[in-house]
């Protein structure tokens, strides 16, 4: 395995997402000295034709690994977590030393039809949490979610759902199909899901309404997202290790 993919915090591209136990190292807990294991941010990870790869910090601006030849993750353009240092040393960009990166369950929305209700992607409670890695950039929704686990390993699948309303993509709704485990304790997770396939303009940011069946009912959130501009091509703790999702 790559020795700058973080271990702690696996999202494998597997099957579903499964509860198991906290996931970054307890030496994230309360160690003012443990800058080195905390994400410094959410980033886009884009391969490229040559085999290099860049990654998305925000709408304005990419940044080029300078101790990292390729992509730990091949061919696929993902969302992840990354510790890195910036390296005043490389010109022609923002050069930065990644420390750590570790990929985020990245999907695309599933597309309804306006007359399917969508209950076969099920419509068990779930929350997102409102932290600085839940946030819509480069046409990308990355949430924080919480929900309960029993432990047990089983598979929770989260999807994204657009369609519902005819006339605008971007009113969508978190589905969550708990596969039964509905007891436990809470624990947090986190999943991408890539919005730029989605029609739209290049006349700046849509606005996107997000709703979900929460805890305590039915709640909706809107976000401005701005889609990728093709150029850009060439500490949340106590996260629930989701090795496998869907």
């Amino acid at each position: 395995m790559n020795q700058f993919v973080k271990k702690a915090v696996r999202f494998l591209p597997i099957v579903a997402l499964t509860a198991m136990s906290v996931a970054f190292q307890s030496c994230l807990d309360d160690d003012d000295n443990s800058a080195l294991y905390r994400p410094t941010a959410v980033v886009t990870v884009c391969p490229a034709a040559d085999g290099k790869f860049s990654m998305v910090l925000d709408d304005e601006t990419s940044l080029v690994a300078t101790n990292m030849t390729s992509s730990p993750f091949g061919d696929k353009e993902v969302r992840a977590l990354v510790n890195y240092t910036e390296d005043s040393s490389y010109n022609g960009g923002k050069g930065v030393y990644i420390n750590w990166i570790d990929s985020i369950r990245t999907k695309e929305p599933v597309i309804i039809h306006v007359d399917e209700d969508g209950l076969t992607y099920g419509s068990d409670p779930i929350e997102i949490v409102r932290d600085w890695v839940t946030v819509a950039e480069d046409g990308y929704l990355t949430l924080r979610i919480r929900t309960l686990w029993d432990g047990s390993g089983k598979p929770h699948y989260i999807n994204l759902l657009s369609g519902m309303d005819p006339y605008n993509p971007y009113e969508l709704e978190l589905r969550h199909d708990a596969q039964g485990d509905i007891n436990g304790q809470y624990g947090d997770a986190l999943i991408a899901f890539n919005l730029n396939n989605l029609p739209h303009s290049d006349r700046g940011p849509v606005k996107i309404k997000l709703h979900w069946n929460s805890f305590s009912g039915k709640k909706s959130l809107e976000f401005d997202l701005t889609m990728r501009n093709e150029t850009h091509g060439d500490a949340p703790k106590n996260l629930v290790a989701a090795s496998l999702l869907k």
